[in-house]
């Protein structure tokens, strides 16, 4: 492999992608620097959030899904995913870090495609129901 680096950026993404991040186009030159401290730091508290997130599911699940309704643990199971969600999107997709509007510009038609999931499961089951029936009574 050619020890030589283009300064061009143009040239990195169109070669060989492992230069983008062999320390090249790096942000911090020095790992001890204020602003690398701080990344790390926000890595960490990224990391310990999700983990008691999953660990509060997988004690939910283990020790207290039996003796709940069925609704509820999957009201709390779905809302503890929704959150690990949020919460990956905000960070690695540094949504959390931009406007107002655009995070509403983003939210809506997410918001929209769930329900027209929700919608569409919602009338194939009555359809299915309905053609079960229609079947059974002409039998």
């Amino acid at each position: 492999m050619s020890q030589h680096h283009s300064n061009n950026i143009q040239e990195l993404y169109e070669g060989d992608q492992s230069k983008l991040y062999s320390g090249i186009m790096a942000h911090h030159t020095d790992i001890n620097s204020t602003e690398s401290k701080g990344q790390v730091k926000k890595i960490w508290r990224v990391f310990w959030i999700l983990l008691v997130i999953t660990v509060i599911e997988v004690i939910m699940g283990m020790f207290f899904s039996h003796n709940m309704p069925k609704a509820l643990v999957n009201f709390f199971f779905l809302a503890l995913t929704l959150l690990k969600a949020g919460y990956i999107v905000s960070v690695f997709m540094h949504l959390g870090d931009e406007f107002k509007n655009f995070l509403i510009t983003m939210m809506i038609p997410l918001t929209l495609f769930i329900w027209f999931i929700i919608a569409f499961l919602a009338d194939g089951g009555f359809w299915l129901h309905m053609n079960s029936h229609v079947r059974a009574g002409m039998h």
